[in-house]
Order: structure tokens, then C-alpha cells, then sequence
């Protein structure tokens, strides 16, 4: 153990208005690195912690939320790791394709095969 690192933060909606009407909500979190002062500053901890709520919310919520991925009942052998990476790539897909919205796209391909077509082809 180097550093330990204490963040706080002010939750509030996207566009900076209190939720639900109410004062902005405190969070503070406390963590521990083996970084030494020298090598990460506290603005680089704090830029690797963005980094890294950054992949929570692009990657992570979206598996939780669109494929409800903790309800999955595919639990045996190497599967449940298939099926993640099967969703990654289809993520990964849809993103260079463009998409900003996962379930939006894939309602689209859906009931879009031409489009599915074209993005496997491509």
C-alpha cells in the first residue's frame, strides 16, 4: 500500500439539477493503491477512477440492463463466459456501427434482417 485516496463526490441529474427536486447527494469513497505518490498524482488517481466508471457504465450496464445478464440462466461449463463475450462483440459491433443507444440498435436489428446482414457482413 502507497497512497490512500479519498474521492467525493456531488450526484445530481445530467444536466446538473438536483434528483428528485431534492439537494444534490454526497457520495464519498475511499480506496487503496499501490501507486507511489511519484508515479500517480492525485488528479492521475483521480483520471483512473473516471477510466474506470467510464467501462462500468459503457460496458457493464448495458449487459446488466439490455440483456438482464444477472437473470441469465446459463450457468454451466464455459457457457456463461461465451455468452458474455457473444454480447461484448455484438456490443462492440453496434458501436463501431454507430449506434449510441444498444437496446435502440438492437430492437433495430430485430426486426431488421437486412441491417444485421450488412453489419456481419461488413
Amino acid at each position: 500500500m502507497q497512497q490512500v485516496v479519498r474521492i467525493e463526490r456531488t450526484v445530481t441529474k445530467l444536466d446538473g439539477t438536483p434528483l428528485n427536486g431534492k439537494r444534490p447527494r454526497i457520495e464519498v469513497c475511499f480506496g487503496i493503491t499501490s501507486a507511489s505518490p511519484g508515479s500517480a498524482s492525485a488528479s492521475k488517481l483521480l483520471e483512473l477512477n473516471r477510466g474506470h466508471w467510464a467501462i462500468e457504465n459503457k460496458v457493464h450496464w448495458v449487459r446488466d440492463v439490455t440483456w438482464d445478464e444477472d437473470r441469465s440462466q446459463v450457468r454451466r461449463h464455459g457457457a456463461p463466459h461465451a455468452m458474455a463475450s457473444l454480447r461484448n462483440i455484438a456490443m462492440g459491433v453496434l458501436r463501431i456501427a454507430g449506434a449510441t443507444n444498444i437496446a435502440a440498435a438492437l430492437r433495430h436489428c430485430a426486426r431488421n434482417l437486412p441491417a444485421v446482414l450488412r453489419l456481419v457482413a461488413a
